[in-house]
Protein backbone atom coordinates (compact mmCIF):
# COMPACT_ATOMS: atom_id res chain seq x y z
CA UNK A 1 0.00 0.00 0.00
CA UNK A 2 1.11 3.81 -0.52
CA UNK A 3 2.33 5.59 2.69
CA UNK A 4 -0.40 8.52 3.01
CA UNK A 5 1.92 10.89 5.31
CA UNK A 6 -1.20 13.28 6.19
CA UNK A 7 -3.49 10.90 8.42
CA UNK A 8 -4.06 11.40 12.12
CA UNK A 9 -2.83 8.10 13.15
CA UNK A 10 0.96 8.84 12.00
CA UNK A 11 -0.06 12.34 13.78
CA UNK A 12 -0.88 10.39 16.81
CA UNK A 13 1.80 8.10 17.26
CA UNK A 14 4.62 11.21 17.02
CA UNK A 15 2.63 13.40 20.06
CA UNK A 16 2.73 9.98 22.00
CA UNK A 17 5.89 9.64 21.46
CA UNK A 18 6.80 13.40 22.24
CA UNK A 19 9.38 13.07 25.05
CA UNK A 20 11.47 10.21 23.29
CA UNK A 21 11.62 12.17 20.26
CA UNK A 22 12.93 15.16 22.03
CA UNK A 23 15.33 12.66 23.91
CA UNK A 24 16.80 11.09 20.26
CA UNK A 25 17.10 14.37 18.68
CA UNK A 26 19.17 15.48 21.80
CA UNK A 27 21.80 12.85 21.26
CA UNK A 28 21.72 13.28 17.47
CA UNK A 29 22.06 16.97 18.27
CA UNK A 30 25.46 16.72 19.57
CA UNK A 31 26.92 20.02 19.18
CA UNK A 32 23.76 22.31 19.51
CA UNK A 33 22.35 20.08 22.46
CA UNK A 34 24.26 22.56 24.86
CA UNK A 35 23.16 25.95 22.83
CA UNK A 36 19.47 25.46 23.40
CA UNK A 37 19.41 27.73 26.52
CA UNK A 38 21.73 30.02 25.07
CA UNK A 39 20.10 30.37 21.84
CA UNK A 40 16.57 30.69 23.46
CA UNK A 41 17.88 33.06 25.84
CA UNK A 42 19.78 35.76 22.76
CA UNK A 43 16.89 35.03 20.19
CA UNK A 44 14.04 33.76 21.37
CA UNK A 45 14.16 30.55 19.60
CA UNK A 46 12.72 27.68 21.64
CA UNK A 47 14.69 24.85 19.39
CA UNK A 48 12.59 21.92 20.54
CA UNK A 49 9.04 23.47 19.84
CA UNK A 50 10.42 24.70 16.31
CA UNK A 51 11.55 21.03 15.85
CA UNK A 52 8.17 19.64 16.49
CA UNK A 53 6.52 22.45 14.82
CA UNK A 54 9.17 21.57 11.44
CA UNK A 55 8.09 17.58 11.76
CA UNK A 56 4.29 18.40 12.01
CA UNK A 57 4.63 21.16 8.76
CA UNK A 58 6.69 17.91 6.85
CA UNK A 59 4.18 14.96 8.05
CA UNK A 60 1.31 16.74 6.97
CA UNK A 61 2.75 18.55 3.69
CA UNK A 62 2.09 21.95 4.94
CA UNK A 63 4.50 23.51 1.97
CA UNK A 64 3.29 27.05 2.62
CA UNK A 65 3.53 27.20 6.66
CA UNK A 66 6.76 25.61 6.03
CA UNK A 67 7.73 28.11 3.53
CA UNK A 68 6.55 31.12 6.23
CA UNK A 69 8.50 29.37 9.16
CA UNK A 70 12.08 28.97 7.13
CA UNK A 71 11.53 32.57 6.63
CA UNK A 72 10.70 33.42 10.34
CA UNK A 73 13.51 31.32 11.50
CA UNK A 74 16.24 32.58 8.62
CA UNK A 75 15.29 36.58 9.69
CA UNK A 76 15.31 35.62 13.19
CA UNK A 77 18.75 33.99 13.14
CA UNK A 78 20.27 36.82 11.18
CA UNK A 79 18.49 39.22 13.27
CA UNK A 80 20.95 37.86 16.53
CA UNK A 81 23.66 36.47 14.43
CA UNK A 82 23.13 33.22 15.36
CA UNK A 83 26.00 30.33 14.32
CA UNK A 84 24.79 28.51 10.50
CA UNK A 85 26.59 25.17 11.84
CA UNK A 86 23.91 25.10 14.70
CA UNK A 87 20.92 25.21 13.03
CA UNK A 88 22.35 22.96 9.89
CA UNK A 89 22.87 20.61 12.62
CA UNK A 90 19.97 20.79 14.39
CA UNK A 91 17.77 20.64 11.04
CA UNK A 92 19.73 17.23 9.88
CA UNK A 93 19.36 15.93 13.71
CA UNK A 94 15.68 16.50 12.95
CA UNK A 95 15.72 14.74 9.85
CA UNK A 96 17.84 11.84 11.05
CA UNK A 97 15.89 11.39 14.28
CA UNK A 98 12.28 11.63 11.99
CA UNK A 99 12.92 8.62 9.72
CA UNK A 100 14.29 6.85 12.92
CA UNK A 101 10.75 7.22 14.35
CA UNK A 102 8.94 6.82 10.70
CA UNK A 103 10.58 3.33 10.93
CA UNK A 104 9.38 3.00 13.96
CA UNK A 105 5.99 3.09 13.33
CA UNK A 106 6.19 1.35 9.85
CA UNK A 107 7.78 -1.81 11.71
CA UNK A 108 5.25 -1.74 14.43
CA UNK A 109 1.96 -1.57 12.38
CA UNK A 110 3.68 -3.33 9.39
CA UNK A 111 2.98 -1.33 6.70
CA UNK A 112 3.94 -2.41 3.27
CA UNK A 113 4.70 1.32 2.24
CA UNK A 114 6.10 2.74 -1.06
CA UNK A 115 9.46 4.26 0.16
CA UNK A 116 10.74 6.35 -2.63
CA UNK A 117 7.35 8.00 -2.53
CA UNK A 118 7.38 8.44 1.26
CA UNK A 119 11.58 9.03 1.35
CA UNK A 120 10.49 11.96 -1.65
CA UNK A 121 8.14 13.88 0.08
CA UNK A 122 10.05 13.42 3.43
CA UNK A 123 13.50 14.85 2.38
CA UNK A 124 12.21 17.21 -0.24
CA UNK A 125 10.19 18.98 2.50
CA UNK A 126 13.01 19.38 4.45
CA UNK A 127 15.13 20.43 1.91
CA UNK A 128 12.58 22.97 0.87
CA UNK A 129 12.80 24.52 4.22
CA UNK A 130 16.47 24.68 4.45
CA UNK A 131 16.85 26.49 1.40
CA UNK A 132 14.03 29.22 2.13
CA UNK A 133 15.98 29.53 5.60
CA UNK A 134 18.78 30.07 4.10
CA UNK A 135 17.79 32.40 1.34
CA UNK A 136 15.97 34.79 4.13
CA UNK A 137 18.71 34.37 6.13
CA UNK A 138 21.39 35.73 3.64
CA UNK A 139 18.87 38.35 2.42
CA UNK A 140 17.71 39.87 5.63
CA UNK A 141 21.92 39.58 6.80
CA UNK A 142 22.96 41.68 3.36
CA UNK A 143 20.12 44.07 4.28
CA UNK A 144 21.68 44.63 7.83
CA UNK A 145 24.93 44.62 6.73
CA UNK A 146 23.95 47.31 4.36
CA UNK A 147 22.15 49.13 7.07
CA UNK A 148 24.93 49.68 9.39
CA UNK A 149 27.63 50.56 6.35
CA UNK A 150 25.41 53.03 5.63
CA UNK A 151 25.26 54.16 9.46
CA UNK A 152 28.82 53.86 9.51
CA UNK A 153 29.59 55.95 6.37
CA UNK A 154 26.77 58.45 8.11
CA UNK A 155 29.10 58.89 11.50
CA UNK A 156 32.65 58.41 9.76
CA UNK A 157 31.44 62.17 7.86
CA UNK A 158 29.52 64.05 10.17
CA UNK A 159 28.48 67.66 8.27
CA UNK A 160 27.01 69.29 11.26
CA UNK A 161 25.09 72.65 9.19
CA UNK A 162 25.76 75.72 12.11
CA UNK A 163 23.79 78.37 9.43
CA UNK A 164 21.48 78.02 6.41
CA UNK A 165 24.79 78.68 4.35
CA UNK A 166 27.73 76.93 6.66
CA UNK A 167 28.13 73.45 7.37
CA UNK A 168 31.38 71.94 9.67
CA UNK A 169 32.55 68.57 8.32
CA UNK A 170 35.17 67.54 11.50
CA UNK A 171 37.28 64.74 10.58
CA UNK A 172 38.13 62.51 13.66
CA UNK A 173 40.33 59.50 13.69
CA UNK A 174 42.30 57.38 11.02
CA UNK A 175 41.40 58.42 7.54
CA UNK A 176 42.42 55.46 4.83
CA UNK A 177 41.46 55.66 0.83
CA UNK A 178 37.92 54.17 1.38
CA UNK A 179 36.86 56.20 4.14
CA UNK A 180 38.43 59.10 2.02
CA UNK A 181 36.14 57.99 -0.70
CA UNK A 182 33.01 57.69 1.10
CA UNK A 183 33.81 61.25 2.51
CA UNK A 184 33.34 62.53 -1.27
CA UNK A 185 30.29 61.34 -2.21
CA UNK A 186 28.81 62.27 1.20
CA UNK A 187 30.17 66.01 1.16
CA UNK A 188 29.06 66.52 -2.45
CA UNK A 189 25.85 65.39 -1.71
CA UNK A 190 25.16 66.97 1.02
CA UNK A 191 26.81 70.32 -0.48
CA UNK A 192 23.86 70.16 -3.00
CA UNK A 193 21.60 68.98 -0.88
CA UNK A 194 22.28 71.68 1.71
CA UNK A 195 23.18 74.33 -0.82
CA UNK A 196 26.45 74.78 1.50
CA UNK A 197 28.42 78.08 0.28
CA UNK A 198 30.96 77.55 3.19
CA UNK A 199 32.22 74.37 4.32
CA UNK A 200 34.85 74.01 7.83
CA UNK A 201 36.56 70.82 7.24
CA UNK A 202 38.42 70.47 10.59
CA UNK A 203 41.18 68.40 10.66
CA UNK A 204 42.47 68.91 13.95
CA UNK A 205 41.55 65.05 14.66
CA UNK A 206 43.87 63.31 12.54
CA UNK A 207 47.93 63.11 12.86
CA UNK A 208 48.59 61.88 9.44
CA UNK A 209 47.46 61.67 6.24
CA UNK A 210 48.83 59.21 3.48
CA UNK A 211 49.58 60.29 -0.04
CA UNK A 212 45.98 58.58 -1.45
CA UNK A 213 44.26 60.58 1.32
CA UNK A 214 45.44 63.95 0.49
CA UNK A 215 44.69 63.23 -3.05
CA UNK A 216 41.05 62.28 -1.87
CA UNK A 217 40.91 65.43 0.04
CA UNK A 218 42.07 67.95 -2.69
CA UNK A 219 39.22 66.25 -5.02
CA UNK A 220 36.81 66.97 -2.57
CA UNK A 221 37.69 70.45 -1.77
CA UNK A 222 37.87 70.70 -5.56
CA UNK A 223 34.79 68.93 -6.24
CA UNK A 224 33.01 71.63 -3.85
CA UNK A 225 34.56 74.49 -5.67
CA UNK A 226 32.84 73.23 -9.05
CA UNK A 227 29.27 72.96 -7.45
CA UNK A 228 29.72 76.78 -6.38
CA UNK A 229 30.95 75.80 -2.21
CA UNK A 230 33.72 77.16 -0.54
CA UNK A 231 36.21 75.30 1.02
CA UNK A 232 37.74 75.98 5.06
CA UNK A 233 40.99 74.25 6.47
CA UNK A 234 41.41 73.88 9.83
CA UNK A 235 43.33 72.47 12.14
CA UNK A 236 46.07 70.96 10.50
CA UNK A 237 48.48 69.29 12.48
CA UNK A 238 52.40 70.61 11.57
CA UNK A 239 52.81 66.18 10.60
CA UNK A 240 49.78 66.56 8.20
CA UNK A 241 51.45 70.05 6.58
CA UNK A 242 54.83 68.21 6.05
CA UNK A 243 52.77 65.20 4.29
CA UNK A 244 50.72 68.21 2.23
CA UNK A 245 54.45 69.67 1.49
CA UNK A 246 56.45 66.82 0.44
CA UNK A 247 53.58 65.69 -1.91
CA UNK A 248 53.85 69.05 -3.53
CA UNK A 249 50.69 70.16 -3.20
CA UNK A 250 48.76 73.29 -3.00
CA UNK A 251 45.53 74.70 -2.08
CA UNK A 252 44.15 77.02 -4.94
CA UNK A 253 43.70 80.57 -3.68
CA UNK A 254 39.81 80.08 -3.25
CA UNK A 255 40.60 78.19 -0.29
CA UNK A 256 41.52 79.26 2.64
CA UNK A 257 43.60 77.48 5.90
CA UNK A 258 42.48 78.92 9.91
CA UNK A 259 44.79 77.77 12.68
CA UNK A 260 41.15 76.04 14.61
CA UNK A 261 38.13 75.34 14.41
CA UNK A 262 36.99 78.41 16.53
CA UNK A 263 39.01 80.46 15.36
CA UNK A 264 36.82 79.48 11.75
CA UNK A 265 33.54 79.60 13.48
CA UNK A 266 34.22 83.73 14.77
CA UNK A 267 34.95 84.85 11.58
CA UNK A 268 32.20 82.95 9.54
CA UNK A 269 29.41 83.18 12.63
CA UNK A 270 29.91 87.22 12.90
Amino acid sequence: MDFVIANKEINDYFQGNKQCFEAELLSQAVTVKDKITEILEVGNIDLINNAHKLVNCVLEGKGEELQDFAKQEGILWATHALTLSFKLEWVQAIRRTLWIFIERYLHEKQLDINFFTLEKHINNHIDQFLNAFFINYSTYKDALLKAQRELVEDLSVPIIPITPTVCILPIIGEVDYFRAKVMEEKVLMEVSRLHIQTLLIDLSGIAEMEEEVVDQLMKIIDGAAMMGCNTVITGLRPDVVRSVIKLGVRFDTNTKTVGSLQQALKLYLK
